[in-house]
């Protein structure tokens, strides 16, 4: 057996156990998610099991492949381009990790077919596509890595505007502190909509605010806005990241752990928690009380999102969801319904210190 075989199936065999090896400790550790971890494990084993085969059926056992190995020889090992030495959050590493694996397995496979090794080869395309479906659950699982912990999120109607334009209301809302705008208009034609989305996205920027449009995405991505927000009978995290890729935050509303569990592994940047207390945009619908905003926070995969608790939220209740944890908080009328949507807004947030969002 020529001694190049010997040395690529060892070289690749390492590749795929290190980038293995990352993803699953980023499922475990950076995400605390055991499902996915266990089934990373898994992969990592078989590649294990698959190598028993190349060995028992191409001879390329472990003793061969290091008696090969020539580390000082290897002529890439000292081939390096800038982009290897910088990784641009999780997804960056889950993303350079997946490909190193996936690669290796190609080529174990080629390795064992020129070897006479069908079993091994059919082992190793077999945990290759399982490692697609990996890295994609990964991938959705750490978001976009851009998402940060607002302190407050107004959700502007047009309806609840009793005192101002809805234009002023969020310039307003944003001089008094608003760090987040949500257009939430569910009755307008498509293209008012549209035209809305855009000109909340520009007051937005200007005034160094996030923008987030409900329910839209396709409007999202043509009004340039920020992101988007799904309540739980909207298109799901990983449909709209069919649509959007990464280019948008995307927000979900969750009122049970186990739902804002299942957002965060469909790729949700950010959860609104609640309704926390009952409230007049959703009259008729069981508060999920601050209860559920100490569980989200207690929960190693949620704590590691950022939140907004929503739902008939006032200043006089902020100091209450703090002392429970929490960062941010999302309000509708009592910001647009107010005669003085700035004092409103510093009001809400006298009690919420300052924070960085969490993140994988």
């Amino acid at each position: 057996m020529p001694q190049p075989w010997a040395r690529m199936a060892d070289a690749n065999l390492n590749r795929a156990r290190e980038g293995l090896r990352v993803m699953e400790d980023l499922a475990r550790f950076g995400l605390d998610d055991d499902t996915l971890g266990a089934t990373l494990k898994s992969i990592r084993h078989g590649l294990g099991e698959a190598a028993d085969s190349l060995a028992s059926e191409g001879g390329v056992d472990r003793g061969l492949r290091l008696a090969w190995r020539d580390t000082p020889g290897d002529v890439g090992r000292v081939v390096k381009t800038e982009a290897e030495l910088v990784r641009a959050g999780a997804g960056a590493v889950v993303a350079a990790a997946a490909g190193r694996a996936s690669e290796a397995l190609r080529v174990l496979e080629e390795c064992a077919k020129t070897l006479g090794a069908p079993r091994a080869a059919a082992d190793f395309e077999r945990l290759r596509y399982r490692l697609y479906d990996a890295e994609r659950s990964l991938t959705l699982a750490c978001g976009t890595g851009r998402a940060r912990q607002w302190r407050l999120c107004v959700l502007i109607s047009e309806r609840l505007c009793a005192h101002h334009a809805w234009e002023r209301v969020a310039e307003r809302a944003i001089r008094g502190g608003a760090d987040c705008l949500q257009l939430r208009e569910k009755s307008l034609p498509d293209a008012e909509l549209l035209r809305r989305a855009q000109r909340l996205a520009a007051i937005a920027r200007a005034g160094g605010a996030a923008s987030i449009i409900n329910d839209r995405p396709d409007v999202a991505l043509l009004a340039g806005a920020d992101g988007v927000h799904a309540g739980p009978d909207d298109l799901p995290p990983d449909h709209v990241r069919r649509l959007a890729g990464s280019r948008l935050l995307v927000g979900a509303t969750t009122d049970r752990l186990e739902r804002a569990r299942g957002a965060i592994r469909a790729g949700a940047d950010y959860c609104g928690i609640g309704p926390i207390f009952a409230s007049r945009t959703k009259p008729g619908v069981r508060p999920a009380g601050v209860e559920y905003l100490r569980e989200y926070l207690g929960d190693p995969l949620g704590a590691q999102r950022p939140h907004l608790a929503i739902g008939g939220i006032t200043p006089e209740r902020v100091p209450e969801l703090v002392r429970a944890g929490c960062r941010g908080v999302a309000v509708s009328g009592a910001v647009c319904g107010s005669p003085d949507p700035r004092g409103a807004s510093e009001a809400l947030l006298e009690s919420i210190p300052p924070t960085q969002a969490p993140g994988p």
